[in-house]
C-alpha cells in the first residue's frame, strides 16, 4: 500500500522536492494492475486500452451510456424511463469491467487507498453537471460489522476527496445503515431492492445539516441502483431539496 502524505502545509519551494523524492522511493503504480507507471498515466499502457470511460450520450438519471448522438437534450434509458429512480440525476466515470473493475476491487478489498484520490478527481470532473455551490456531499454507508472487517468505507474515501476537489461540504456519516444486508452479487433487481428496504436512514446526528440542501450521494459502483435508491429516499424523507448520485463505475446494461 502506498503512503498517504499531506504536503499542503509545506512551503511552496519544498513541495516539488519532496514530491520528486516520494516518486523515487514510492513509484506511481497503475490503478488497475499495480505495475509501476508514469504518474500522469494512472493506468499502465497495457490497461489503458481496456478502460471504458463513459462519454457521449448517457442516461441523465443513472449515467449508463446510450446509443446515439449527444445533442444536448436529456435522455433516459428504458429502465429509468419505466422506473424513475429516487434521485434526480446520476453520473458515472466508467464502465465496471476490465481494468476499472480491478481498480475498484483493489480499492475495496486490496487496501489500495492510493486509488481514492485519482479516482475521486475523475468523479469530481464528471460531477460538475450535477452539483451547485450549496450541494452537500455524503456517502453510501456500511454496516458497522462490515466496516470493522473492511477497516474503511471506500465510498467515504471517494466522497471526502471529491468534496475537497469541488470545495463542497462533506458529511461522511450523513447516512446510517441500521441493519446488515446480504451480499447482492447474484440477486435480481427486485431482490436487491427488497434487500435494501428500510436498511438505510438519515443519521439523527446529521439530520439538520442534510435538511433543506441539495445532496450528492457517492458510491463506488452502481448496478441496479437499489442501494443508492435507499439512500436517496432517506435524504428526501429528511427534506433534502433534491438528491443526485455519482459513482466511480457503472455496471454495463443492455437497453
Amino acid at each position: 500500500m502506498s503512503p498517504v502524505v499531506v504536503l499542503t502545509k509545506l512551503p511552496g519551494k519544498v513541495k516539488p522536492i519532496l514530491n520528486a523524492l516520494l516518486k523515487t522511493i514510492y513509484p506511481t503504480r497503475c490503478l488497475s494492475c499495480g505495475q509501476d507507471t508514469d504518474a500522469s498515466a494512472r493506468f499502465c499502457a497495457a490497461c489503458w486500452p481496456d478502460a471504458h470511460f463513459i462519454a457521449g450520450l448517457i442516461c441523465d438519471s443513472c449515467g449508463v451510456p446510450l446509443s446515439g448522438d449527444d445533442d444536448g437534450e436529456k435522455a433516459f434509458c428504458e429502465t429509468c424511463h419505466s422506473f424513475p429512480p429516487a434521485w434526480r440525476q446520476g453520473r458515472a466515470v466508467a464502465l465496471y469491467e476490465g481494468p476499472v473493475r480491478r481498480m475498484v476491487l483493489s480499492l475495496k478489498h486490496g487496501d489500495r487507498l492510493d486509488i481514492a484520490l485519482p479516482a475521486a478527481e475523475w468523479m469530481a470532473e464528471v460531477a460538475e453537471s450535477v452539483i451547485t455551490p450549496d450541494t452537500i456531499v455524503t456517502a453510501v454507508p456500511l454496516h458497522w460489522r462490515r466496516l470493522v472487517t473492511r477497516r474503511f468505507n471506500q465510498a467515504v474515501e471517494l466522497g471526502r476527496r471529491l468534496a475537497q476537489a469541488r470545495a463542497l461540504e462533506f458529511v461522511p456519516d450523513g447516512l446510517k445503515r441500521v441493519r446488515p444486508t446480504m451480499m447482492q452479487k447474484d440477486m435480481t433487481r427486485d431482490e436487491r431492492f427488497e434487500n435494501q428496504r428500510d436498511a438505510i436512514l438519515i443519521n439523527p446526528r446529521q439530520a439538520t445539516r442534510l435538511s433543506g440542501r441539495p445532496v450528492l450521494i457517492v458510491d463506488d459502483v452502481m448496478t441496479t441502483g437499489a442501494t443508492l435508491s435507499a439512500c436517496a429516499e432517506a435524504c428526501m424523507a429528511n427534506n433534502a431539496t433534491y438528491v443526485n448520485v455519482i459513482v466511480l463505475a457503472r455496471v454495463a446494461r443492455a437497453e
